[in-house]
């Protein structure tokens, strides 16, 4: 059964910073794409960023230039460093593996930005 083990999340001030982590068997961590969602009551869940195994990452346009996607293939661990953190990043975020028409989920770790 595979498993990705999702921790990181919080309550954190608007501005501040959050970094969730995500670690997977190597298995599933070395051939598949790894990435973040978020999803808010009442919405669809949506992605936030993702990286290939070979490291090319892609990150939605709302949250360019504050998040960051990184994997540490030694620790089959993939992050998501998010900075400028603002009240509309709330969410529950969860950690995903895709390939072909495979995909995993992780249980989802809450993300809470407010003063």
């Amino acid at each position: 059964q595979v498993q990705l083990v999702e921790s990181g999340g919080g309550l954190v001030q608007p501005g501040g910073s959050l970094r969730l982590s995500c670690t997977t068997s190597r298995s599933i961590f070395s051939i598949y794409v790894m990435g973040w969602y978020r999803q808010t009551p009442g919405k669809q869940r949506e992605p936030v960023a993702t990286i290939t195994s070979g490291g090319s990452a892609n990150t939605a346009d709302s949250v360019k230039g504050r998040f960051t996607i990184s994997r540490d293939n030694a620790k089959n661990t993939v992050y998501l460093q998010m900075n400028s953190l603002k009240p509309e990043d709330t969410a529950v975020y969860y950690c995903n593996a895709a390939r072909d028409i495979r995909t995993y989920w992780g249980q989802g770790t809450q993300v809470t930005v407010s003063s």
